[in-house]
């Protein structure tokens, strides 16, 4: 069980919340934790990418309840009147989120992150205009970030039309739709930009650093390196991320308010590469195999989490190694 604080734990007890992408590497774990607080789970997914094997234990808990739909639609057409009479918290996690999976689902993403979005708070703003709405955001809204480490206040460098565009772009379009039905229609919503999180169920074939270097570590092959390894990355357990998440729907007085939320320890790629290697092959020699360096892939990415560390009280707990080490045990 998450370390979470007791109020903010006791926040979720019998309340009905709503998680779209249930059943994806975040949603899952959020899941989880939800039930642990003693919540009442309605999950989304389509399972585009998310896999229902990330919900083995909470399909045994009578409170939780799995609906097979695409969050792109309105909620009115998978969601029953009973299903809904009252939703006080929903968290819109459904999205495609490693490069080659929203490149191999790009309208999906887009449409899911923007006019998924606008579903959702349409139909609250008819049905529950009380709920909290917390958008799962990406530090990809920074792009390839000419300001480092990145505030919440830093506006970007993307590029509009390019290959990770669909989800940059699909990301920054929902949290515009985020901020006009909070200043428009006074709904809670809430933005959450999260950084490089890993953690157990990540999907070995995502294509992401971490997955990549832990499948390949494992099979004893050489890591692959994208460019000279220089560019650095910033990563969160998930446990810990999650912890972030909970706070930030339970807390109160958070209306309106976007949060950096991720781990600030910065490491260059060819170093979280020997890190992942020497846990795994203690006794075996690194090899590396390196190719072109993807078209606008960032150069820099950290998060600044004053605020976070300010308004949530919160920051990460697990270092580095030993999160590497409770994922790679159970990676699969």
């Amino acid at each position: 069980m998450l370390n979470l604080n007791r109020s903010a734990f006791n926040y979720y007890r019998h309340r009905q919340v709503l998680v779209t992408g249930a059943a994806g590497f975040l949603g899952s774990h959020l899941v989880d934790a939800l039930l642990q607080s003693g919540a009442n789970v309605i999950g989304v997914d389509n399972f585009i990418t998310g896999r229902k094997q990330n919900l083995s234990w909470a399909l045994k808990q009578p409170q939780f309840q799995l609906i097979e739909a695409d969050a792109i639609q309105a909620p009115t057409t998978y969601l029953t009147e009973t299903d809904t009479a009252q939703v006080d918290v929903v968290f819109h996690f459904a999205s495609p989120a490693s490069p080659p999976r929203y490149q191999q689902h790009p309208v999906e993403t887009y449409l899911v992150n923007s006019f998924g979005t606008h579903q959702l708070l349409d139909w609250l703003k008819q049905f529950h205009p009380q709920a909290r709405f917390i958008y799962a955001s990406s530090s990809e809204v920074y792009g390839d970030p000419e300001v480092h480490p990145q505030p919440e206040s830093y506006w970007g460098n993307v590029n509009p039309n390019g290959p990770r565009s669909c989800y940059d772009e699909g990301k920054r379009l929902g949290e515009t739709i985020c901020g006009v039905w909070q200043r428009d229609f006074q709904l809670d919503v809430r933005i959450a930009r999260f950084f490089n999180t890993y953690g157990p169920r990540l999907d070995p074939d995502d294509g992401r650093v971490i997955s990549n270097f832990i499948k390949q570590a494992k099979q004893q092959k050489p890591l692959t390196i994208y460019g000279e390894g220089s560019q650095t990355r910033s990563y969160c357990y998930v446990d810990d991320l999650i912890r972030a998440v909970l706070l930030f729907g339970a807390l109160p007085d958070l209306k309106g308010k976007t949060l950096n939320l991720g781990n600030p320890q910065e490491y260059t790629v060819r170093e979280t590469a020997k890190i992942i290697w020497q846990l795994i092959n203690p006794n075996r020699k690194l090899k590396l195999q390196f190719k072109p360096f993807p078209k606008d892939d960032p150069q820099r990415r950290q998060p600044n989490i004053d605020l976070a560390k300010k308004l949530l009280d919160w920051q990460p707990e697990i270092d580095f190694k030993t999160g590497i080490k409770l994922t790679a045990e159970k990676f699969s």
